[in-house]
């Protein structure tokens, strides 16, 4: 297990919000708190949910934004590990890439149906239960597709954890409704910021596990983490109930009554679902691209090109300072343009579409494009993704569940479909089908921010008035 280095200091919000605990309960030397100390953290100031005298919120909720941004980075390993272990996967159930293909794909329609259907109930039911029992369904779901004797089987057991992996987005609107309205930009930002740790470090720790241990010990290590996360939160979340008084059929059809009344909802969802299947397809090809000539790399090493998505998890709780100054539109088109230009740069060690040179001539200077070109795409897409949950926790507080799962659910769709869409053009095209397929809709994106951008009275923060 990863110790961490000699001599470094540990945090004091860390001792303060998380380590008493862990003391009692785990290791110190845990994953969970391995991926607690990578969370981006907020070293000077005060906020309203550090001191109760700010606002309603006590100082045991202060000490929530870190846990629930570190069990949210836990709970986000699971969803996109599967992209580069696709070639192990299928060597084991003896299936091609298109079939390999739909492991990541149903995973992520998983969590969008979870979103839709699941995620909404926390406007209706009490909090605390219901983030519970969906932990414990996870965990049996990847202890399901640890063991699963047959791809079909794996694939159902996939789906299922991409349903239970919603509980992420629990945790989002509980967050935001203890935060005061001055602080909920920077506050969501940080907690978001979880989500983006754990893309981060689902594809190397998944490459890691499946080098040293095999690929299914990478979903047996989950399902221990999980465990043990579902032990701290439930001794730190709090009782809650909505007051929606709403049925659940009724709590359903007023999400589509939500997406027609809050254009902004729509706007941000469309942003966020082009720029998701412009990630997808890149994210679940490149392992594949990086495991052939000239590259030749192993499982370590497609680990190793992982950590590019590093900065891309620091600018999370920058983006929600940017979102709490009211410059979200500017930042929108040009986070925008960052993708855009990321998938750009991929595309240009390809003899098909734009490319300059044969990967085969340059190998390290491709190796570059493809790095560097996966950083822009990767904080295009995050930053949009911030900037876009900010926007939809400012408008309706007594739906922040089910904004936060529309937003999220229909924007995942878009992912689901990149990851299917990219077995399909790796099959049919090689690199250069995925680096067309992907600049289509990261061009599709930039052009409906660029359409869509009208400076002026905001009417939330950093979001212009126009319809969609």
């Amino acid at each position: 297990m990863l110790q961490r280095r000699a001599g470094r200091p540990r945090p004091p919000d860390l001792i303060d919000a998380f380590g008493h605990f862990l003391a009692k309960r785990v290791s110190p030397m845990s994953v969970s708190q391995l991926i607690f100390q990578l969370v981006p953290r907020r070293r000077h100031g005060t906020s309203s949910l550090d001191y109760p005298g700010r606002s309603n919120a006590s100082a045991t909720e202060g000490r929530l934004v870190p846990v629930f941004t570190a069990a949210i980075a836990a709970i986000v390993l699971s969803l996109y590990a599967s992209q580069p272990l696709l070639g192990l996967i299928g060597t084991t159930f003896e299936v091609g890439p298109e079939m390999a293909g739909l492991v990541p794909t149903v995973t992520l329609l998983g969590y969008a149906a979870g979103l839709i259907f699941l995620v909404p109930l926390i406007d209706l039911m009490e909090n605390r239960w219901l983030i519970g029992l969906t932990l414990v369904l996870m965990v049996l779901s990847l202890i399901a597709s640890a063991l699963a004797p047959t791809a079909a089987l794996f694939l159902v057991a996939s789906t299922s954890v991409g349903i239970t992996s919603t509980v992420a987005q629990m945790l989002v609107p509980v967050i935001a409704r203890l935060a005061a309205e001055k602080d909920r930009g920077r506050i969501v930002g940080t907690v978001q910021s979880g989500i983006v740790v754990g893309v981060l470090l689902s594809r190397p720790s998944a490459s890691l596990a499946a080098e040293f241990l095999g690929w299914r010990a990478f979903y047996g290590i989950m399902a221990v983490l999980v465990a043990v996360l579902g032990l701290i939160l439930a001794r730190v979340v709090k009782a809650h109930r909505p007051a929606t008084g709403l049925q659940y059929g009724a709590l359903i059809g007023s999400l589509w009554k939500l997406i027609r009344e809050e254009p902004l909802l729509r706007r941000r969802v469309l942003y966020q679902f082009l720029l998701m299947a412009a990630f997808n397809i890149f994210w679940t090809a490149v392992a594949l691209r990086l495991a052939e000539p000239p590259f030749g790399l192993d499982q370590i090493g497609i680990a190793a090109f992982a950590l590019v998505g590093i900065p891309a998890a620091l600018i999370a709780p920058f983006t929600g300072r940017i979102a709490d100054r009211g410059w979200s539109d500017g930042a929108t088109r040009f986070a925008h343009l960052s993708a855009f230009i990321g998938v750009v740069l991929i595309g240009l060690p390809t003899s098909g579409g734009w490319g300059l040179w044969e990967a085969d001539r340059f190998p390290w200077l491709s190796l570059a494009a493809l790095a560097i070109g996966a950083v822009l795409l990767n904080l295009g897409t995050v930053a949009d993704q911030v900037l876009g949950r900010i926007a939809i926790n400012t408008v309706r507080p007594e739906a922040r569940g089910r904004m936060n799962a529309l937003f999220t659910g229909l924007f995942f769709l878009g992912g689901s479909a990149g990851s299917s869409l990219a077995g399909v053009c790796w099959a049919q095209a090689g690199w250069a089908g995925i680096s067309g397929a992907s600049l289509v809709f990261a061009f599709a994106a930039l052009i409906a921010s660029s359409a869509n951008w009208h400076p002026g009275t905001p009417s939330v923060p950093g979001e212009t008035s126009t319809n969609l």
